[in-house]
């Protein structure tokens, strides 16, 4: 199985220095009340404009949280641009991500008001925060103060032990790059809720399809009905098209992606690898019944997830223009 090579143990000392980052000291609610008091509702406002014409970009502008926090910390180094593509945006499990140009849109207005104060790392946990609230999901207190990283690099999203958890991760990869960051295994499920907004290329799961131990099968985990039906969107070695992660429910932020993964048709792997947990699996199960705490976790989580080795105080700097340096 893909996924295999990531069963591995992380160092201890590696997650220990993670953990330790992951406190998120100097960071607060309402960090801009004096220095730009009006921040969060220039955000929010620019990202309902955003909203009312193109719904498609709220799972990517959440993702970019995501994978921004999880490579150097929530620094705002996904941004970087690179005339050379040699900074994390470049990187192969960034070319996905969609609404860079929304981030530069909120930067400009809040430079227009408030000129050097809020840092693009901010922007990019407020714009997830409000893209989340915009396709009707929770709404959450985000912490701010954080300040921007001066560095990128290519390889960092890519790295076996510390980038980016892949889209073909088993469970025991999965916990462990979540733990690598202070995070735990509801963390982990909670978070992965996030799928239920959003589109996957059909290059990230066509093997489940067509080749998924290589000897021309499909993955036996995944319900055949569900396969079927992506077959007829999804050709082999499709490149180009694009698929709901949550079909039928992918611009609205609800519970349907865990009732989904508990039918066997999770989109993903990682998705699928939920079924293999059993605190995980317990909380797809809860996720989808009357007692559901999945809106109020999530933010819980988000809020967690944005403390992961923050600069904060005279660390970084404030980007005049979020995608270069000052």
């Amino acid at each position: 199985m893909a996924s295999s090579k990531h069963s591995f143990v992380l160092p201890i000392l590696v997650i220990a220095l993670f953990t330790l980052q992951a406190e998120g000291q100097g960071l607060k609610v309402g960090f801009y009340d004096k220095s730009c008091p009006y921040a969060e509702k220039i955000v929010s406002g620019v990202v309902s404009q955003v909203m009312a014409v193109a719904p498609s970009l709220s799972g990517p502008l959440l993702r970019m949280h995501f994978h921004d926090c999880f490579i150097r910390g929530c620094d705002g180094s996904v941004l970087l641009d690179s005339a050379t593509k040699q900074s994390e945006k470049f990187s192969p499990p960034n070319l996905s991500l969609r609404g860079f140009n929304i981030i530069d849109r909120v930067k400009t207005a809040l430079e227009s008001k408030c000129p050097g104060v809020v840092s693009c790392a901010d922007i990019v946990a407020l714009v997830a925060r409000d893209v989340t609230f915009a396709t009707k999901g929770p709404f959450w207190e985000v912490e701010t103060g954080r300040r921007d990283g001066k560095v990128s690099l290519f390889n960092d999203p890519i790295n076996p032990v510390t980038g980016l958890p892949p889209f073909f991760s088993n469970i025991t990869f999965l916990k462990q790059s979540f733990a690598l960051r202070g995070l735990n295994t509801k963390d982990l499920v909670v978070l992965s809720g996030g799928h239920t907004i959003g589109m996957s290329h059909c290059s990230s799961f066509d093997s489940r399809l067509y080749n998924f131990t290589g000897k021309g099968d499909t993955d036996p985990t995944m319900d055949p009905n569900y396969i079927a039906r992506l077959k007829l969107k999804c050709k082999p070695k499709d490149q180009t098209t694009i698929v709901e992660l949550d079909p039928g429910s992918f611009k609205t932020f609800d519970d349907s992606y865990y009732r989904l993964v508990t039918k066997r048709r999770g989109l993903l792997q990682s998705d699928a690898a939920l079924l293999d947990d059993p605190e995980t699996k317990a909380y797809l199960v809860q996720a989808t019944s009357h007692g559901s705490t999945f809106f109020k976790d999530f933010g819980v989580s988000m809020v967690k997830m944005g403390r992961i080795g923050v600069l904060t105080g005279s660390q970084g700097e404030v980007r005049k223009v979020c995608t270069k340096i000052n």
